[in-house]
């Protein structure tokens, strides 16, 4: 398959600038595999297609603040740098995109806060807009990370045409967020309320968790006609044995085993035993999933509607078989389902 296949007009009132009121009460559509059927729901009542001994996948990555606003020194000039990944604790160096980038040379210095108590020199360039920077602070490594987060800002996504607001800071983060890394939210999972985890638990679903620290290039857009050309960006990933015992246990009792989003989808099927079963893994992933794929380990996922032209939308066309996603968004569009990070939620049986 092309890129061009993966090409619709998504109207601009269709994106979600703010999350439903109520995290579990956002619209579902419910999409049928076998029967080729599709069914409109609340998020809540996705409780109605899972039976006891059946797993849901989650991904326990937290987002940091990752968002900072500096100030070039002598011209004073305003920099935004988002903070994408630490490359060494001791040295303080971090791996950041700028902008406006064409501000930004080796040797500048930004300084942050109100009384600069924060300092970064820009040692490297990377790429067009990413810098590798060595913070300045005379605190301890616990001292730096709580300065970095006292200055940052939720990285809610750029596309939402708003300013953060303080709500933002719990809301784009999943009620079951733990380990600290992710600078965007995976964003199925924001749909979880704690009255509705402790529903399922009730039924006896359980819960496996992974981790996968969600960076930017996941919303990169493919810019490739042929697609088997297009490199993700690596992000770090943990499958622990304890989750490969509750999936695996799962699938050889015939039980149902469900992605909670593409992230969860991605980390799982980067480390498989030939026998289809998932295997305990720490490192980093760059696998990128489009049609045709053989899925190993899920046999349902839960997941947000995307962006045209997204890895994310690749996905689904590979899971749920490309005609059928297509009837599908055809039908959110008509239907009026808002799409991204705080969007309604789609469930592929």
């Amino acid at each position: 398959m092309k890129l061009s296949h993966f090409n619709f007009n998504l109207p601009a009132e269709l994106l979600a600038e703010f999350p439903a009121e109520n995290r579990d009460e956002a619209r579902l559509m419910v999409v049928n595999r076998k029967t080729q059927t599709i069914e409109h729901k609340l998020f809540k009542d996705i409780l109605d297609y899972f039976e006891e001994g059946d797993v849901m996948v989650l991904n326990n990555t937290k987002v940091f603040p990752a968002r900072l606003y500096g100030n070039k020194e002598k011209t004073g000039a305003r920099i935004e740098v988002f903070l994408l990944r630490e490359l060494n604790a001791e040295q303080r160096l971090w791996d950041v995109l700028v902008d406006p980038a064409r501000k930004i040379r080796i040797g500048n210095k930004l300084y942050f806060g109100d009384d600069d108590s924060l300092v970064a020199e820009v040692i490297d360039n990377t790429t067009s807009r990413g810098r590798t920077l060595r913070f300045l602070y005379d605190g301890s490594y616990e001292e730096f990370r709580a300065k970095l987060l006292e200055l940052g800002e939720t990285p809610i996504p750029k596309y939402i045409n708003r300013a953060v607001t303080p709500e933002d800071a719990e809301r784009y983060q999943t009620i079951y967020a733990k380990e600290e890394g992710a600078v965007a939210a995976p964003t199925a999972g924001l749909h979880f309320s704690k009255h509705l985890m402790k529903r399922l638990e009730i039924k006896g679903i359980n819960f496996a968790e992974i981790t996968l620290h969600v960076g930017l290039g996941t919303f990169n857009p493919v810019e490739v006609e042929d697609l088997s050309k297009h490199k993700m960006d690596s992000e770090e990933l943990r499958i622990t044995e304890e989750a490969c015992e509750i999936v695996n246990k799962a699938k050889s009792n015939k039980k149902k085993v469900c992605a909670v989003g593409t992230t969860t989808m991605r980390a799982m099927e980067s480390s498989v035993s030939s026998a289809k079963t998932l295997n305990p893994y720490e490192g980093w992933t760059n696998k990128f999933i489009f049609p045709p794929y053989d899925f190993s380990v899920a046999d349902c996922m839960i997941t947000n509607f995307h962006t045209p032209k997204s890895t994310l939308l690749m996905m689904i066309s590979a899971f749920c078989g490309h005609d059928l996603m297509k009837k599908a968004y055809e039908e959110a569009v008509k239907e009026k389902y808002k799409f991204y990070s705080y969007g309604d939620a789609m469930l592929i049986l």
